[in-house]
């Protein structure tokens, strides 16, 4: 009888959600929505040294953000509550009680420092470090002659020494060197369990039928398979994703810019877009469309089509693909995000410009061409917020240029004696400064562009003289003409 599916992704509460995890949660929840699925969210927070105050609560942020919504979690109660390991801690010492008792783990009263002596030891010899066998034998005697030393013991699993080969969903046929496991810890002489123990009982109790992880998972699988086939409970279908790399190559880390979803919220990019490029990292459709909806994702994903290959992480890429979804996107929303940025940014004729959002939208969507997320707002559009724009090199070079001149001229003396609403027409404006100073092409367009924005690039010219205005335009063409010195 073929199974429900049923995924999970169990972030660590430690810090800011990861590109690299985001795109674990993704293919999950999209394998799950898939195949009429359940998405579990479960928080794996048994690691208190690294745990970080408010980490939950941002990841789930995060989460929820790029439109990833869980059936059962931390704060969507199912029948297999509570969500969080670090109140699960009774279920894995019962489970470990069951080993115990069947002979298949054993108490284990060494103490750190003589675990890394032997350890140095086995790398001396030029072995694979591996538990001694030192405490599997021990008689009742021994075991309390430790404890009345104060030694706490740890449990440790038995592991068989057999081979082990799995079929990786992903990587297919993937084997294991039975000699490098060794017995190893599954709950701490702290109580708490360790990860390959918790992560065990928590998919086996919660029907976990597919695991999708990150391939540096991969050595836990061995061990994760011995401790199911020890307790008789089914193991789960495992697939591990491959690893994203930054350009050089490495894996994907701080030194390659923002590795965190949080970060590429606040600079402004867009969830659908972060989403539908996570899924091309390591994921292709079977029509090889790269812009996809949340519903296309869905319809065409499937584990079969996910590469073995490292993923390279493109911020070009994913600036092309962001630009694209804001290009189509509503320009009210794509302005209403905007807006922030530019309050951050303080431009003293903001309150004013935000008071109409006719023309807000009208000064965003003429810039949008040219962004490729929206904390690049401020920087495109301060020409329209400015009482005096700065003229960059390129633009002095053509204001400068002989030809200019009579340009320049012109659009004074046509603004100067024509009425706002005669000038509506921005097209018309520039095709009678065209007609009286004689220049056309780049000649025409060039020095005015220069004159109005300071620059030599940004929206179009027809968008930029309709934004300003009349007055707007005027004092800024009359500047020009004081630093000529007419």
């Amino acid at each position: 009888m073929k199974r429900t599916v049923r995924v999970r992704f169990a972030p660590s509460p430690t810090g800011y959600l990861h590109i690299g995890n985001a795109r674990t949660a993704l293919f999950n929840w999209l394998f799950a929505r898939h195949s009429s699925g359940s998405f579990i969210l479960r928080i794996e927070d048994t690691d208190l040294d690294r745990h970080v105050a408010q980490a939950e609560s941002l990841i789930l942020e995060d989460l929820g953000w790029l439109g990833l919504d869980w059936d059962e979690g931390p704060d969507k109660a199912g029948p297999h509550s509570p969500y969080r390991q670090s109140e699960r801690s009774d279920l894995y010492h019962e489970w470990a009680q069951k080993l115990l008792k069947e002979g298949k783990a054993f108490y284990c009263y060494c103490t750190p420092e003589e675990l890394e002596a032997s350890r140095q030891e086995r790398l001396a010899q030029g072995l694979t470090p591996r538990y001694s066998g030192r405490c599997t034998q021990l008689t009742r005697d021994q075991q309390r002659n430790f404890e009345n030393q104060g030694r706490i013991p740890a449990v440790r699993f038995r592991a068989p020494s057999i081979p082990l080969v799995i079929r990786d969903l992903i990587r297919g046929e993937v084997s294991f060197d039975e000699k490098s496991i060794g017995d190893f810890i599954i709950i701490r002489s702290n109580g708490r369990a360790a990860y390959n123990f918790a992560v065990v009982i928590d998919d086996a109790l919660m029907e976990i039928t597919h695991v999708l992880r990150g391939d540096d998972h991969l050595s836990n699988t061995p061990k994760q398979i011995l401790i199911y086939e020890a307790l008789g409970l089914s193991a789960p279908q495992f697939g591990h994703l491959p690893m994203i790399l930054g350009s050089d190559r490495t894996r994907l880390s701080k030194r390659h810019g923002a590795t965190s979803v949080v970060s590429y919220r606040e600079q402004g990019y867009l969830p659908e877009a972060l989403s539908n490029y996570l899924a091309l990292l390591g994921w292709s459709s079977p029509d090889e469309k790269e812009i996809m909806s949340r519903d296309e994702l869905i319809q065409s994903f499937t584990i079969d089509r996910v590469s073995r290959s490292a993923a390279v992480f493109d911020q070009t890429k994913l600036n092309w693909l962001n630009g694209c979804y804001q290009r189509e996107a509503d320009l009210s929303r794509i302005t209403r995000l905007g807006l922030p940025y530019l309050e951050k940014r303080g431009y003293p004729d903001l309150e004013k410009v935000r008071g109409d959002m006719s023309r807000m939208e009208s000064i965003v969507g003429s810039v949008r061409r040219n962004m490729s997320y929206l904390a690049q707002i401020p920087e495109l559009t301060a020409f329209y917020f400015e009482e005096e724009v700065s003229i960059d090199e390129d633009a002095r070079v053509w204001l400068d240029a002989p030809d200019s001149l009579p340009v320049i001229k012109s659009l004074e003396e046509i603004l100067s004696c024509s009425s706002e609403q005669e000038l509506s027409d921005s097209l018309k404006l520039i095709k009678a400064v065209q007609k009286r100073s004689g220049q056309k092409g780049k000649k025409l367009y060039m020095p005015i562009r220069a004159a109005l924005t300071g620059k030599t690039g940004g929206p179009e010219l027809t968008e930029v003289v309709s934004i300003l205005g009349r007055d707007r335009c005027l004092q800024r063409v009359r500047r020009i003409l004081k630093m000529k010195g007419l």
